[in-house]
C-alpha cells in the first residue's frame, strides 16, 4: 500500500513538471532586447515572410504591422525618445550657461560702470584723498581766518563796503559746488576735472579778495577825502549865500 501511495505520488510530480514547459519565444526575446540595449536589425524578426512571402505565421505575426520590424523603436536610437530628449537637455544646459555667461558679463559691465559713476565711491578716489580735498580744506580753513592781520577799521571799512559779503556768498557757492561734484553721478575724469575748475575758481577768488585787503587803507582814504570835499564844497555854498545876501541887503538900503 505504501509502495503504491509513493508511486501515486511521484507520477503526479511528474505530471506538474511536464506541464510546466520553458517556452522559449525568440520573437519576443529580440524584441525585448532591442526595445532596451541591442542594435536593430530588421532581419533577427520571426517569423520570416518565406517563399514569396507565403509563409501564414508571418502573416499571422507582422499582417496588420508589416512596417514594424523596419522601424526603430529603442528609446536610446539614433532618433528615439530618450536620444532626443537627452539631447534637448544638453542643448538647453548649453543655451543656459550661454545665459548665465551673458548675465554674469552683463553684470559685471554694470559693477564697473557702477563703480565708475557712482558718487559714494569718490571718497576713496586717491587724487580726492593726496591733494583736492586738501587744498579745498586750505581754502576754507583761509575763509575762517580771512580778517587775520587786519585792524577794527579795516574789518569794519570791508563789512561797509560789502566787499566781505560778497566773498561769503562767492565762497559759499564754489563749496556747494563742490559738494555737488562730489554727490552726483558722473565718470571719474569729469569729476576729477570739475574738481580741477572748481580749485582754480577758488584761487582766483582768494587772489580778488587778498587784493581787497591790500587797498582796504587806499579806499579808506580816498572815502576820507572825498568827505572833506564835500564838507568844503558845502561851506563855500553857504559863504556864497551870505555874500549874496549882505549884497542884497546893502542895495535895499541904498534904495532906502
Amino acid at each position: 500500500m505504501k509502495s503504491i501511495i509513493l508511486f501515486s505520488t511521484l507520477l503526479c510530480f511528474k505530471l506538474i513538471a511536464a506541464a510546466q514547459i520553458n517556452i522559449r519565444d525568440d520573437a519576443i526575446i529580440n524584441q525585448q532586447e532591442r526595445m532596451v540595449f541591442k542594435s536593430w536589425d530588421p532581419d533577427k524578426f520571426t517569423p520570416k515572410p518565406g517563399f514569396l512571402g507565403l509563409n501564414p505565421l508571418y502573416w499571422m505575426t507582422w499582417g496588420l504591422h508589416p512596417n514594424y520590424p523596419k522601424r526603430d523603436l529603442r528609446p536610446l536610437a539614433p532618433l528615439g525618445p530618450q536620444t532626443m530628449r537627452i539631447g534637448f537637455a544638453l542643448a538647453m544646459s548649453a543655451a543656459s550657461d550661454a545665459y548665465k555667461k551673458h548675465s554674469d558679463t552683463l553684470s559685471s559691465t554694470a559693477q564697473a560702470y557702477y563703480m565708475a559713476y557712482s558718487p559714494l565711491l569718490s571718497d576713496l578716489d586717491p587724487l580726492w584723498w593726496i591733494y583736492y580735498s586738501e587744498a579745498f580744506a586750505d581754502f576754507a580753513q583761509r575763509y575762517r581766518q580771512r580778517f587775520i592781520g587786519l585792524d577794527w577799521t579795516k574789518i569794519s571799512s570791508l563789512r561797509d563796503s560789502g566787499l566781505d559779503l560778497w566773498y561769503q556768498e562767492q565762497f559759499t557757492s564754489l563749496q556747494q559746488r563742490v559738494s555737488l561734484s562730489r554727490s552726483l553721478p558722473m565718470e571719474r575724469g569729469s569729476r576729477i576735472l570739475s574738481y580741477h575748475r572748481l580749485l582754480l575758481e577758488h584761487r582766483k577768488l582768494w587772489a580778488r579778495w587778498e587784493d581787497a585787503k591790500s587797498h582796504v587803507q587806499t579806499y579808506r582814504n580816498l572815502s576820507s577825502a572825498r568827505e572833506r570835499i564835500k564838507k568844503r564844497s558845502s561851506g563855500m555854498g553857504k559863504l556864497a549865500e551870505s555874500d549874496i545876501e549882505i549884497a542884497n541887503q546893502i542895495l535895499k538900503n541904498l534904495k532906502l
